[in-house]
């Protein structure tokens, strides 16, 4: 059975990705911060298993996918889902709110990626990393999360050429505004009711609403599988047209 290891699993996107996985039949691997709301997760299929930690050094991430190839002998597909978003301008933001931001959007993806490396090119499997519509093109009052998720692009791009002759896939998704926790606390730190935030985020986008974590999930899902064999570093918006 295919092995799937889903970091960000405890809520929005990386829930309901590690869910889609699991309801697919492969073995899941769900990392997040949270063990509770993990557990929860795992609740949906007795092929999840969950892992909670930090996640914010080299050292993490190496015991993670070590704690992963114990757990189920493989890792065939790496989602790297777990992200953070501080709402500031250059002049607005601060050494640590940049560094923090920098850190979880793109150094552990980094980490975690190199981590998985080995066990990814003997599977001659995929890595599918969560971007960002604002890491395709700028967005207002978020500096350092337009910087990370453009860095992160990057590095899907980078990679793909680097091991597309070894059979390893490298792709991203980029999703515009999506019915998460991180929406939610975005409308929270704005002092703004969350059904406003969400009805003016719908009517930002071209065809008039947001994107569900399951939607999001289902491309993840393609991605990871056979029929997207010939499809690598690309980075794919879902975004309802915001970025066309």
């Amino acid at each position: 059975m295919s092995v799937a290891l889903i970091t960000g699993a405890s809520s929005g996107i990386g829930a309901a990705t590690a869910i889609a996985f699991a309801e697919a039949g492969w073995d899941v691997m769900a990392a997040g911060r949270d063990e509770g709301r993990l557990e929860e997760v795992a609740e949906v299929s007795e092929n999840i298993a969950t892992w909670s930690g930090d996640l914010s050094a080299s050292e993490e991430c190496e015991e993670l996918v070590a704690d992963t190839i114990d757990e189920f002998g493989r890792i065939d597909c790496l989602v790297n889902s777990a992200g953070v978003i501080v709402r500031a301008n250059v002049a607005d933001t601060t050494d640590e709110d940049w560094r923090y931001t920098m850190n979880i959007n793109l150094d552990v993806p980094f980490s975690r990626s190199r981590a998985a490396l080995p066990h990814l090119l003997r599977a001659r499997g995929s890595i599918v990393n969560i971007a960002s519509d604002w890491g395709l093109m700028g967005g207002m009052r978020a500096a350092a999360y337009c910087a990370s998720k453009g860095g992160i692009i990057q590095l899907t791009k980078a990679m793909a050429l680097d091991y597309a002759l070894h059979g390893l896939r490298v792709n991203a998704v980029c999703p515009g505004d999506v019915d998460t926790p991180m929406l939610a606390n975005e409308a929270e730190s704005e002092a703004v009711d969350l059904d406003d935030y969400l009805a003016d985020a719908a009517q930002q986008s071209p065809n008039g609403r947001i994107a569900t974590p399951e939607e999001v999930a289902a491309l993840i899902l393609f991605l990871a599988g056979d029929s997207a064999l010939h499809i690598t570093g690309t980075a794919i918006p879902i975004d309802g047209g915001s970025s066309a």
